[in-house]
């Protein structure tokens, strides 16, 4: 009977140190567990991008069991909080969850981020977030160059017909009028006068000139052959 009651209290002894084994282990697991599931700094991630010409920070939650966590961000100026840019909440997940702020930063500048959630996270994500050397691209760096193809032609040495000074007229504006000059002759219904009667126009004298003349001419003769007879027979009375 002692023997037996020796048997039992071994097996006893060990059933309670089997089952705080595994108690130990089961507490063990869950609080690895618990820990993974847990909100972490290292979870969360902040940068400086560009939205057009405007600048913004972005800062990414990749906490897996979403966790709703505050995130303020605050411009810096000589490690000091200078301007306190916004703040929003956002809850993780495991391909991450974006929240942007509109900062519209400069080069060079230096941004605090800080995340709070509940009692896991208070604490700034390190280090400061600081912005691109280069500032973000305005709409009008962005246009491209117009290649020379598309660009206006440069001026040639040789003007174009547009840009040719126009040449001089020939004809010369018709002299103005004056007092000393004589009026032009008013044209006239009389037919002008025919080549051999020009001499003629200029003395004055008409189409029935020469009619006249040979009637002279002729009277001229018979006078002149009728004072010859007439003489004749003078000589040939004072001869008998």
């Amino acid at each position: 009977m002692a023997v037996l009651s020796i048997f039992r209290s071994t097996a006893s002894r060990r059933g309670v140190r089997a089952l705080g084994v595994a108690s130990a282990s089961v507490a063990l697991a869950i609080g690895a567990a618990g820990n993974a599931l847990a909100c972490d700094i290292s979870e969360f991630s902040a940068a400086a991008k560009c939205e057009g010409d405007k600048g913004v920070i972005t800062v990414t939650d990749v906490d897996p069991a979403g966790i709703p966590a505050t995130v303020s961000v605050y411009l810096q100026n000589n490690g000091a909080d200078a301007e306190k840019i916004g703040e929003q909440v956002v809850k993780g997940s495991r391909e991450g969850t974006t929240i942007t702020f509109a900062a519209d930063w400069k080069p060079n500048a230096e941004y605090r981020v800080h995340v709070k959630a509940d009692k896991y996270v208070d604490e700034d994500i390190k280090p400061n977030l600081v912005t691109p050397a280069t500032a973000c691209e305005t709409e009008e760096t962005q246009a491209p160059s117009p290649t020379p193809s598309e660009s206006s032609p440069l001026p040639s040495d040789t003007p174009s017909d547009e840009t040719q000074t126009p040449a001089p007229s020939t004809s010369s504006p018709a002299p103005a009028p004056s007092e000393s000059t004589a009026p032009a002759a008013v044209p006239s219904n009389a037919p002008s006068p025919a080549a051999g009667e020009s001499n003629l126009a200029e003395t004055g004298a008409n189409s029935n000139t020469g009619v006249i003349v040979g009637i002279a001419a002729a009277l001229v003769v018979v006078g002149g052959g009728a004072v010859f007879l007439g003489m004749r027979r003078r000589g040939a009375s004072s001869k008998g």
